[in-house]
């Protein structure tokens, strides 16, 4: 695309559960990188061309038969390498050192002193001991000819350890967690130092290259997009707007199960401000009546995503001839289809438009696969949007349909609506919106005994889903403070008609899920 990829890094995946951490630590340095898996064949290596390369950790063993490995060419191509945990002991079996299991295992904290600052530890203050975060079982009895020790810890005297001259390295610890305070400067250390890269992959530079390479792709050419008022949605819009500016239509389905003043902030955000071609289509009451009746959440899912998809065609029908469909992929999304782990047995489904190239003969054209979440975030800012939309946290497809226990109907609409508006602005007022992954109202399907006043009330239930998490994966509940909770429940009960009852969600991701359908 541009010169932002010219100078890149690649991280090879040996089935770790923090291999994207080490591409996100990557990025934040400033450095293009890209993850594959570790069986990629050497020529393709070669071809992508990289100016070092990063062995991720793994879950195995690298004695262990059928163990992942790699080809051995890669310490031939004459660039860095730096190996992670399993990358480490893989770069020791490969090159004729001893890998064997460790008198004890050593996981969570450690503190490691280091011997020679080499590498990733070359900007680390030798005289000082450094915290890491260990995750092993293996460690390294014998290191291969040609490397010195470069740290050591309590449990492995080969903490890390360097052939200099050939610009291998391996450290046993994860750089590229929280809890290794130091481990994205040892990261940013290899990349920027060993690898001698430029840190030029900055959303600034991303938004010049994506935009006139857009601008070459779709010259002369319609492109369709279905904007929700996420970041993801937006961030696209925008991206096409600037590039091909009157080649775009926009089209906002109004679902009906949307957030309070949700349809026209968003209208008049991207119509008004930024002045797109949007059409808005109001579909509240078709959505509304093929959900009656309907308690299945599965159902719901199905019913609100074929409607959509029926309402979008109908729309891009009316325009004439389009020739692409843009989306938000995002690049966790690629990720999941190559993982050493496995294919996935299909992408992550989670846009409204899944289904729509092949209904609808569109070629697909996906700015942001390049992009992690976060990065996907700083392209909003680079193109104006305001923080309502960039910091906004995650809303599912279906909308409120997926959290209201049992039918979806109108006055049930009404209610969570009004409930979920108190939610938010009560985070907004506490400077916690922004701090948790997701704080949302629900509406269970049961009613409870009330007193309001002198008169006994048999009324509506709301929970509350306050949650922490880094990528949806796993979450757990946020301890927000309880004068917090007490403001949110006592307006909701004071505020929202037919409500007596506020409860708190406080399970954790798994076994329960963030939403509740």
């Amino acid at each position: 695309m541009s010169d932002i990829h010219a100078e890149k890094v690649l991280v090879l995946d040996f089935g770790s559960q923090t291999t994207q951490l080490i591409a996100r630590r990557v990025r934040e340095a400033r450095v293009y990188c890209e993850i594959h898996p570790c069986t990629m064949p050497l020529n393709e290596i070669k071809a992508y061309n990289p100016m070092g390369v990063i062995l991720s950790g793994g879950p195995a063993s690298v004695y262990a038969p059928g163990a992942p490995s790699v080809d051995p060419g890669i310490f031939d191509l004459g660039v860095p390498v730096l190996g992670i945990c399993y990358g480490m002991q893989i770069i020791t079996h490969l090159l004729g050192g001893v890998v064997a299991r460790g008198e004890k295992r050593e996981y969570g904290p450690a503190k490691i002193a280091i011997k020679a600052a080499h590498g990733p530890l070359r900007d680390l203050d030798p005289t000082e001991p450094h915290q890491v975060w260990m995750s092993h079982g293996d460690r390294i009895e014998k290191m291969p000819h040609g490397f010195d020790i470069l740290a050591l810890s309590g449990n492995s005297p080969v903490a890390a350890m360097g052939d200099v001259r050939r610009r291998l390295y391996g450290v046993q610890f994860h750089p590229e967690v929280a809890h290794t305070p130091e481990g994205a400067a040892m990261l940013a250390a290899f990349v920027l130092g060993e690898c001698g890269c430029r840190p030029i992959w900055t959303m600034h530079n991303f938004v010049e290259a994506t935009v006139a390479d857009l601008q070459e792709r779709l010259a002369g050419q319609k492109v369709i997009c279905a904007l929700s008022g996420g970041v993801d949605s937006s961030v696209v819009a925008l991206l096409l707007h600037r590039a091909v500016a009157g080649n775009l239509t926009s089209i906002f389905v109004d679902n009906g199960l949307l957030r309070q003043g949700e349809v026209a902030e968003v209208a008049g955000l991207f119509r008004d401000a930024f002045k797109l071609n949007l059409i808005v289509v109001d579909a509240g009451k078709l959505f509304l009546d093929r959900l009656a009746g309907v308690t299945d959440p599965e159902q719901k899912r199905r019913i609100i995503g074929h409607t959509f998809i029926e309402v979008f065609e109908t729309e891009a029908a009316k325009i004439g001839q389009v020739d692409f469909l843009a989306q938000g992929t995002l690049y966790p999304d690629v990720i999941e289809s190559v993982s050493f782990k496995g294919p996935s047995a299909v992408i992550k489904s989670h846009h409204n438009v899944g289904g729509l190239p092949e209904r609808m003969k569109l070629k697909l054209v996906e700015p942001l696969r390049e992009l992690f979440k976060d990065e996907g975030r700083e392209v909003g800012r680079e193109l104006g949007l305001p923080e309502t939309i960039v910091s906004r946290q995650p809303f599912p497809g279906p909308g409120l349909a997926i959290r209201i226990m049992g039918e979806v109907t109108k006055p049930r609409l009404a209610t969570l609506r009004a409930a979920d508006a108190i939610v938010l602005e009560e985070m907004r007022a506490a400077g916690l919106y922004e701090k948790v992954w997701q704080s949302f109202a629900v509406l269970v399907p049961v009613k409870t005994v009330g007193v309001m006043g002198d008169e006994r009330t048999y009324e509506d239930v709301i929970a509350l889903r306050i949650v922490d998490s880094v990528d949806a994966m796993t979450a757990d509940w946020s301890r927000v403070p309880y004068e917090l909770l007490s403001r949110m429940s006592s307006r909701i009960i004071n505020e929202v008609k037919g409500v007596n009852r506020v409860v708190l969600d406080i399970s954790s991701k798994p076994p329960a899920t963030i939403e509740w359908e």
